[in-house]
């Protein structure tokens, strides 16, 4: 018992803080509960709360739980849509099911003469347009809210054939007189123009906002030079709304139906394939594989051997399409498949979504091994910088420098110091730049390099394994100058950060090395930059508050250095003394101070 609580503690820890859905299995390997989360570790960890108040059934269901699966999705109602299509499709023991398979709203355009827009939650193949679904009916009628406010459209029933318009059948409505039809019905707006906005609306739904936008744009300033104000301030308002206009969901498609997507994310002496398959537009499965690499094999290669390996032991066969990142080697062996390598669009987005959920599997073995044993954690970590960086050895002490100061004005700067690829903060360090005369970030950089290594030189201590100099190639120049001047520029190795964060500089090389985006280096390199920023910006806040206190109380006659630094011990801010008392300023400085500072402050 002790060793299943155990493995299910490391599982939690290693759960990741992002929106998405949990799967319980029982000790036979049955999904016996799906549900759905904000914050997967959060939740997930409060079912093993021992303290906590749980339901008879919450306690039966945690003594049955020996392993925990997830999927990480973008947002919360990914989360729900998801968590309907695993439920329906694994019928959970524990899980309430929807046995009345309620489908969730869609937006359709239907295929007539000039369409209507509207709410359905049955797709057809009549050759209408189908977009969502929507995790509620409030956010999807917002949705035709929005569009019929934007876009004036017909919400009519009437059959606009040309012969019926032709024949006169029919008259203006109500909607037409408020501004909200052009009225097609009696021949007022052409098909192709009403064509056009129905365009207009399927961008609206497929997520690009480009052309509304300059549809509202142009209204607005027409309406602006034809002083009509309040129309102006009205298409500004939907301006604004459009700013918060969220697209649907990557979770399910209506257009793409059946298909399997695969996707493979390359790392080190390993690589994992990320298997989705989507059946009547909602994923019903998801599996990573972890594969080692062995001997120089191709990237077609690994893909090849994941997905035999899959068809195998886990999904028993495929879709007839099939969406993947590049054809595989063995393409040729999967008789009737089409292997698809999309560049833009639906497919796209679920080949992007694949390769997300490989990355995040990637990250939590990272994180498991980290858990269950730190020293072989490190020591691949510090394999891979040394490869990256291309250093000679492990970079197992860090130390990145940082400028900061405000138009010039009290000139700081930062060291901080990692070690084993975490922060070292006990030896963090702050450089009061004294030499440099206005915003010279240059001459500052080779100030306190100089201030920082000759003295562990004088010291005779340790030496970084690698110095991380934020500013890019400038910065890199003066920082090595100074190490030549100390005769350490062959002892310890020096980069540049530039702007772009995977971009790197060496000495005496104009061009940039560019770190690998999906690699952990990248992130220890972005978290030691990030670290240095972060604490140069608190030092250099600090200093220019204290220096305005400073200012602020110096202006008062008989107020000295030593009455000063009293005050401030016991007040902490000039708020606070100018609120004080004579009888509490006479305790610090004195009564004949302290009148001077009531008077000070009664007469501002």
């Amino acid at each position: 018992m002790g060793n299943r609580e155990d493995i299910l503690r490391q599982q939690v820890a290693a759960l990741p803080l992002e929106p998405g859905v949990y799967q319980f299995l029982d000790r036979n390997g049955t999904i016996i509960y799906v549900g759905k989360a904000k914050s997967l570790r959060k939740r997930v960890s409060s079912y093993f709360v021992k303290n906590r108040d749980h339901s008879a059934k919450v306690q039966v269901l945690v003594k049955q739980i020996c392993a925990i699966n997830h999927i990480v999705v973008n947002s919360e109602q990914d989360a729900l849509l998801l968590e309907n299509s695993l439920i329906k499709t694994h019928q959970p023991r524990y899980n309430i099911l929807l046995k009345d398979d309620k489908t969730y709203p869609w937006i359709v355009i239907r295929n007539e003469n000039f369409p209507r827009i509207e709410s359905t939650r049955q797709i057809r193949h009549d050759g209408s347009q189908y977009f969502g679904p929507y995790g509620s009916i409030s956010m999807q009628r917002s949705i035709l809210e929005f569009i019929r406010e934007v876009i004036p459209l017909r919400t009519c029933k009437l059959n606009l054939a040309p012969q019926n318009i032709a024949r006169g059948k029919y008259g203006v409505c109500l909607q037409f007189h408020l501004g909200n039809c052009k009225a097609p019905c009696v021949g007022a707006q052409s098909e192709e123009e009403y064509a056009k906005l129905i365009n207009m609306v399927k961008d609206i739904l497929k997520g690009d906002l480009r052309p509304v936008r300059r549809y509202l744009e142009e209204n607005m300033q027409a309406a602006a030079s034809g002083l009509k104000f309040e129309l102006a301030q009205r298409f500004k308002q939907r301006l604004d709304a459009l700013e918060n206009y969220q697209s649907r969901s990557v979770i399910v498609s209506a257009k793409i139906v059946d298909c399997d997507i695969f996707s493979l994310l390359e790392d080190d002496d390993v690589a994992y394939c990320n298997f989705i398959r989507l059946r009547h537009g909602s994923i019903v499965a998801l599996h990573t594989v972890k594969l080692t690499t062995g001997v120089d094999p191709t990237p077609e290669e690994l893909l090849s051997t994941a997905i035999q390996y899959i068809v195998e032991n886990i999904s028993h066969d495929l879709s007839s399409e099939v969406i993947v990142p590049f054809i595989p080697s063995s393409a040729i062996i999967f008789d009737k498949i089409t292997f698809t390598v999309p560049k833009r669009g639906e497919k796209a987005d679920l080949l992007e979504f694949s390769l997300k959920s490989a990355r995040i599997f990637r990250a939590e073995q990272m994180k498991n091994l980290e858990i269950k044993n730190p020293e072989r954690h490190t020591e691949r970590l510090m394999n891979a910088m040394q490869r990256e960086l291309h250093l000679d050895r492990q970079p197992r002490h860090i130390e990145c420098f940082d400028n900061s100061n405000l138009q010039g004005t009290n000139p700081v700067a930062s060291c901080v110091v990692f070690r084993d690829g975490k922060p070292s903060r006990k030896e963090y360090r702050h450089f009061n730049v004294k030499t440099v005369v206005g915003p010279d970030d240059f001459a500052s950089m080779r100030e306190i390099v100089y201030r920082r290594y000759s003295r562990l030189l004088e010291e005779g201590a340790e030496l970084p394994d690698l110095i991380i100099v934020d500013g890019g190639k400038g910065q890199l120049s003066s920082a090595y100058e100074v190490l030549c001047a100390l005769g350490i520029e062959n002892r310890v190795p020096i980069v540049g950060l530039a702007k772009r964060i995977e971009e790197v500089f060496y000495p005496n090389d104009p061009m940039p090395y560019y770190l690998s985006r999906t690699g952990e280096p990248l992130k220890v390199v972005c978290h030691i930059r990030d670290e240095a920023h972060r604490f140069g910006i608190t030092f250099h806040r600090q200093k220019r508050s204290n220096a305005f206190i400073h200012s602020e109380l110096e202006h008062i006659e008989g107020i000295g250095t030593k009455s000063l630094n009293a005050l401030l011990r016991r007040f902490k801010s000039v708020a606070k003394v100018r609120e004080a008392s004579l009888d509490e300023l006479a305790e610090v400085v004195g009564m004949a101070r302290a009148i001077k500072i009531i008077r000070y402050f009664n007469h501002q």
